[in-house]
């Protein structure tokens, strides 16, 4: 199988303060290429985003704006390309959003989402967070909160899921973008 991981961590309760953002890229269920950065969403912080993910406004000054960022990583985007994401809505969100903020169109694009697979392969788990779920499948999460340690995460949750479950299982659950 061959998708992208894709995390996002933002400053605020607004989806358009993306501060990371990670991209973990899968060909063949084996991890080949890791994208990561932090990004300056030029947008306040709020203390109770800084508690979950430790991102403060003086890590990113320096960093990119998404508009900067966009460039490095537009390609990876192509129509039908798959985009993986553990609670999909609020990371194709995050993207929609800070691309719209420098009126970057977004692009179609292929997702599934690891939060409705493992809903549906792993009904019994007492819930279905990227921490729960990646425990129950033996995937590493060696940072919950990390965009690269949580996209690394939802690449394995998805490799186990397509091992187990088979292609025909996983590609009834993909939407587009």
């Amino acid at each position: 199988m061959n998708f992208i991981a894709m995390d996002f961590e933002t400053a605020n309760h607004y989806p358009e303060s993306a501060c990371s953002l990670a991209l973990v890229m899968v060909r063949n269920n084996k991890i080949v290429d890791r994208f990561y950065t932090v990004i300056n969403p030029q947008m306040p912080f709020d203390a109770s985003n800084i508690e979950v993910h430790q991102i403060t406004a003086e890590d990113v000054k320096t960093a990119p704006t998404m508009a900067e960022v966009w460039p490095k990583i537009k390609d990876l985007y192509q129509p039908g390309m798959l985009v993986a994401a553990h609670n999909a809505r609020f990371d194709t969100s995050v993207m929609r959003q800070s691309l719209a903020r420098y009126n970057i169109q977004e692009p179609h694009y292929l997702v599934i989402d690891t939060l409705a697979t493992s809903k549906i392969f792993e009904p019994d788990l007492p819930n279905h967070k990227l921490d729960t779920v990646s425990d129950a499948l033996n995937v590493e999460l060696w940072h919950h909160h990390n965009a690269l340690s949580d996209s690394e995460a939802c690449a394995g949750i998805l490799i186990n899921q397509n091992k187990e479950f088979g292609d025909e299982a996983i590609k009834n659950l993909i939407y587009q973008i």
